[in-house]
């Protein structure tokens, strides 16, 4: 992409962008600004244009912006303070050996290697414990409710994304977004089911629906709250 330059209209900023391989003006939300990405050969009036035609919509989508940064918690991440698990919040506890350390009826117990460790260090063995734990939780839950549909995966896999909390792949590898451990567990079952129900339908095809419905009655309004709150759930 080849930017054209930055520029202010009503008091909100934006980049001018041309990308080679669109073929129609639009606009992505950057920051505290907005990007104009408009075709290659398309003349920097119509991008210019097409912003202002749009000032209300790009208004409102800032502040919709604004207001969920406001909602994602901040953790000191030390020792006591507490963090979600399933929906529940349980309280950060120190495990004296490795083999102690996960998650338990009440409490998270954690183990780290420095007899001191700062917030970063912390946060760090915390995220790999969440892993873990995730990892093996998504992995019981795959297992259940493929086999009650008589489907099969290859493996099962916890990462980290931007974009999806959930993939299966032509092969039948399913993919999780390890944060969703964070979410009620109502949630956790509906995103399992979702997945596993793309071994059978590579689509979100109505037979698709039906299938996640027959394992998940209330999917859409679990689909509805990961939606309106996946924002929240980070560590």
């Amino acid at each position: 992409m080849i930017d054209v330059g930055q520029y202010v209209f009503e008091e909100v900023p934006y980049r001018l962008v041309r990308s080679p391989r669109r073929k129609r003006l639009g606009l992505v939300l950057a920051g505290t600004g907005v990007e104009v990405r408009i075709p290659q050969r398309c003349a920097a009036r119509h991008g210019h244009r097409f912003l202002q035609e749009n000032i209300h919509w790009v208004r409102t989508q800032l502040l919709q912006a604004r207001q969920r940064a406001a909602e994602v918690p901040q953790h000191r991440f030390a020792f006591g303070e507490s963090f979600p698990w399933l929906g529940r919040r349980l309280p950060l506890l120190r495990a004296n050996r490795p083999a102690d350390a996960g998650m338990r009826d009440d409490a998270i117990h954690l183990y780290t290697r420095a007899r001191d460790p700062d917030a970063q260090q912390v946060q760090a063995a915390l995220r790999r414990l969440y892993q873990r734990e995730a990892l093996a939780l998504f992995r019981e839950r795959s297992t259940e409710v493929a086999g009650r549909l008589g489907l099969r995966f290859s493996a099962v896999r916890v990462r980290r994304t931007r974009s999806k909390w959930g993939h299966c792949t032509l092969r039948g590898e399913l993919q999780y977004n390890w944060l969703v451990s964070l979410a009620p567990v109502a949630v956790v079952d509906y995103l399992v089911a979702h997945e596993v129900c793309h071994l059978q339908h590579h689509n979100h095809s109505p037979a698709f629906w039906q299938l996640v419905a027959s394992v998940c009655p209330d999917y859409r309004e679990l689909r509805r709250w990961l939606r309106d709150n996946g924002h929240r759930l980070v560590l």
